[in-house]
């Protein structure tokens, strides 16, 4: 097998890389990373040692490649599928990845913010930078309802690199800040987005792992 997608099945960045590859159809190899394990742990840092997920490793090119964001620009140049998700126009690319940018920064991270603190030692936890956290996800679920009015997906008329983005982001914030019954173009885009195969494949994928998720009983009861 060419590609090596190192991962963990919990992880909303790896998510997203997934939605993407299943979106490509390209053939890879799914390698899973305990990075409790210290053995696994070891080898996964000799191939990154920022030790950061997911990495995709491409042997017949001889690359190792970090960053999800990096990872489904070099899946959409290097092994093309039926839909690109990087438009072919240079417009509408730089809009896709303005909000796959978006969904990085301003819901993944608040996001992430947020579960984080919750496995914190009860003397070492923020509830300062909870609290901003909350309000970035308000924010930033305004800023995509205003969006939303006028297209389809994230990005424009196409699904891409934005909407890969922003289907695990939004499935998990929606635990934390939910945005259903107060944002009902968000709410219309998060259906679309589950109905999509991709996305509805790596979330049955991920069901045996959701019981780790320290909010898994905020979890609709359709996704478990």
């Amino acid at each position: 097998m060419t590609l090596a997608l190192h991962l963990h099945p919990l992880s909303s960045y790896c998510h997203k890389v997934l939605i993407a590859f299943y979106e490509n159809g390209a053939a890879f190899e799914l390698r899973l990373v305990n990075l409790g394990d210290p053995a696994d742990r070891k080898r996964y840092l000799d191939l990154w040692p920022l030790g950061k997920i997911p990495v995709l490793r491409d042997e017949a090119r001889d690359v190792t490649l970090p960053e999800s964001s990096s990872i489904i620009e070099y899946l959409d140049r290097h092994y093309p599928g039926a839909r690109p998700l990087i438009p072919a126009d240079p417009e509408a690319a730089l809009e896709a990845r303005l909000w796959d940018r978006i969904c990085d920064f301003y819901i993944m991270t608040p996001m992430q913010k947020i579960v984080g603190d919750r496995i914190r030692p009860a003397g070492a936890r923020d509830p300062h930078g909870v609290t901003e956290a909350e309000t970035m996800l308000r924010t930033a679920y305004g800023v995509f309802e205003q969006s939303l009015a006028d297209r389809i997906w994230a990005g424009g008329d196409s699904f891409s690199i934005a909407d890969c983005a922003a289907a695990p982001s939004l499935f998990f914030a929606d635990t934390l800040v939910p945005f259903s019954g107060t944002h009902r173009n968000l709410s219309a885009y998060f259906e679309r987005l589950v109905s999509r195969p991709s996305f509805a494949r790596v979330l049955g994928e991920a069901k045996p792992w959701l019981q780790y998720y320290p909010f898994q009983d905020r979890i609709p009861a359709r996704f478990r």
